[in-house]
């Protein structure tokens, strides 16, 4: 898989989705090239949203990035400007630590029916149709219903 080319589209940005589920398919960390190390779900519901790497919490959107306010499990905020490519979004960011990343998000399948968002002292949980993320302060887990 290659890396879209840098340019003026990917920093305009648009909002994400008020719902969604989506597997990621690749990840270049500072420049480097476009690979995949693991299975990352990312579940979007209003405003919340859940990451199966461990992080879950609320979206905004400032009119061309979108943060990721982390409220539960790994700490920190992150922001990215998002595009669309066909159905999949591509994502620039600046992590917390100031490194650098693109990340290509591909819609997952059965993403209709039930969702919402739910939160405790400690944890988080996201459900996109068939879809849920849960994020305490260990990890976080995926499951397909």
């Amino acid at each position: 898989m290659t890396a879209p080319e840098p340019g003026g589209a990917d920093r305009a940005g648009v909002p994400v989705p008020e719902h969604g589920a989506w597997l990621r398919r690749g990840i270049s960390r500072d420049g480097g090239p476009l690979v995949e190390d693991r299975e990352v779900v990312w579940l979007q519901a209003g405003s919340y949203y859940a990451d199966s790497r461990g992080f879950a919490g609320t979206t905004s959107f400032d009119g061309s990035q979108v943060h990721f306010h982390h409220l539960t499990g790994e700490p920190g905020e992150d922001a990215g400007s998002f595009r669309w490519d066909g159905a999949n979004l591509v994502e620039r960011g600046t992590n917390p630590d100031g490194s650098t990343f693109l990340e290509i998000w591909t819609p997952l399948p059965d993403a209709d029916g039930a969702c919402g968002s739910w939160s405790g002292p400690d944890h988080h949980v996201v459900r996109v149709g068939h879809h849920v993320v849960h994020v305490d302060s260990r990890a976080g887990t995926y499951w397909r219903l």
